[in-house]
This record gives structure tokens, sequence and C-alpha cells, in this order.
């Protein structure tokens, strides 16, 4: 059942002699977003006027046409991807603005409407708007980040390598299973072929993190180079000085797995010059 703060939007409007407070605009955007009807709910929010004292980012998203979804202006697509995520308020929050930064971004230069970069500026405008809403922090920071990240897995149709898979699921972070959940949900197509192969295509992605998370871990228990190299390049003996030189090389595969076999040989040099034994 929808809280009074939603049901009862359409008895606010613009033109009330006391604007609702901050609490209670936020509260009513987040009984829109976790109600049973999102998407009955967020309409109510823009037909009752209240979308535009809070969020009156979302409204102006109307006019806007998007060059993927053509039968669909902007926020008809928006609200539709909301009311597909799962129940949890960060991504609603990050669906809701997920596309706000294209009536900034929108451009006629490139062959028909493009809207370059409107993630970035969306993330910018999302966090704005939830600080003025007094949002706590961390909400405001994951919400912009998933905002910020929403267009990453465009192209990954095309095949992606290793690097940039590890590189997708490093940048989300803690947020890599609400990331995933909010690219299912951008996608509003009657197609059942379309819509499958984009889930397809993430559950590859996510069977691909995992494979690759556990590589990792694999071979970060090994150092990168072995004692016959290390005493070559140091110039050393067998002996205790080798251990510890592996033990380097062991802690730097731990913590920095991006270094490939000549950086590693060239920390060990560095390593080994500040060493009492040298």
């Amino acid at each position: 059942m929808q809280s009074d703060a939603v049901s009862n939007s359409s008895d606010v409007s613009t033109s009330s002699a006391v604007q609702p407070s901050v609490t209670e605009q936020r509260e009513a955007l987040s009984s829109a977003l976790m109600a049973d009807d999102v998407a009955s709910a967020l309409w109510k929010l823009v037909d009752s006027g209240l979308a535009e004292i809070i969020v009156p980012e979302l409204p102006a998203l109307e006019l806007e046409q998007d060059p993927i979804h053509r039968h669909k202006d902007v926020l008809a697509h928006t609200i539709a991807v909301t009311a597909k995520t799962p129940a949890d308020l960060v991504v609603r929050l990050a669906a809701l603005f997920h596309d706000i930064g294209k009536p900034q971004t929108r451009s006629f230069e490139h062959g028909g409407v493009t809207f370059r970069h409107h993630e970035a500026v969306g993330a910018k405008m999302a966090k704005r708007r939830l600080r003025a809403l007094e949002y706590p922090t961390d909400v405001v920071r994951d919400v912009a980040e998933l905002v910020r990240l929403s267009g990453r897995f465009k192209g990954y149709a095309d095949g992606w390598g290793d690097a940039a898979v590890r590189r997708y699921a490093r940048d989300a972070g803690h947020l890599l299973g609400q990331l995933n959940a909010l690219v299912r949900s951008d996608c509003t197509t009657r197609n059942e072929r379309k819509r499958m192969e984009l889930h397809h295509h993430v559950d590859e992605l996510e069977q691909r993190i995992t494979a690759l998370a556990e590589a990792d871990r694999l071979a970060a228990e090994r150092p990168l180079v072995d004692g016959a190299q290390v005493m070559a390049h140091l110039n050393l003996e067998a002996g205790p000085v080798v251990g510890k030189a592996m033990r380097f090389a062991l802690e730097l595969r731990r913590t920095e797995p991006d270094l490939d076999e000549a950086q590693t040989l060239q920390r060990l040099a560095q390593w080994y010059e500040g060493q009492p034994e040298h």
C-alpha cells in the first residue's frame, strides 16, 4: 500500500500556500519509489505538480525524445525503467536519475539527436538534488555513482577483453550488483528477443567477472617472477635475501595485481637498493 505522502500527493500543488518541507518532499519521493505500483505513484507525482517541487528535473524529461526508444519520451522511459527495478531505494533513485542529464547534453551535431556524456552530467545533477532533499550521504554517493556508471555496459556485445571486464567490476566496486540490476532494467523494449539478448549478455558478464576474480585470487598466491629471475636481475646468490625478495614479490602481486613482469622486476630492484644487505 502506498504511504500517505504519496496517496495525498494530489492534494499538494505548486500553488499551495505552504510548500511541503524538505522532509515531506523526501518522504513523498521515497514513498513513490517504494510503492507497490511504482509507475502509477510516479505519474501521480508528475500529474499533481508535486514533482515540479521535489525533483523538477523529472518533468523536464517529458519533451525530450530518446533516439533509441523512439516511441517514448525520456520521462516515459525513465518511469518504465524505474518500475522494473528491484525494491531497492538506491537502485530506484539511480533509475529515476539515470537519464536526467539528457536535456543538458542534447545535440544535433552528429547526425540525429545525441546525448553525449549525459551520465556524467546526470550524476552531478543527481548529487545536487539528493543533497537538497537531505538524503543520507551514503545514498547520495551511491546513487550518483550508479548514474555515472549506468552507460558503461554499452558496447559489451561488441566484445570486451578481460581487462575491460576487470575495469567494469573494479569501477563498480560494492555497487556491482546494483549496477547490473539497473542495466537489466534499462531495457523497456517489447521485443522479447532483444530483451533476452540483453539479459544473456549481463549474465555472461557476471559469469566472466566471477571467473576472472577466482583466477586473480589464485594468481595472487604466487609471485609473478620466480627465484631464478630474481637472482639474475639482482645479481644474487641463493640465500636468505632471495627469500626476502620473493616475499616482497608476492606482496606486490597481492597488492598491485596490474603490474607486469618488467614492472615487478623494476620494483624489486628499487626495494633491494634500500636493503641493508645491498
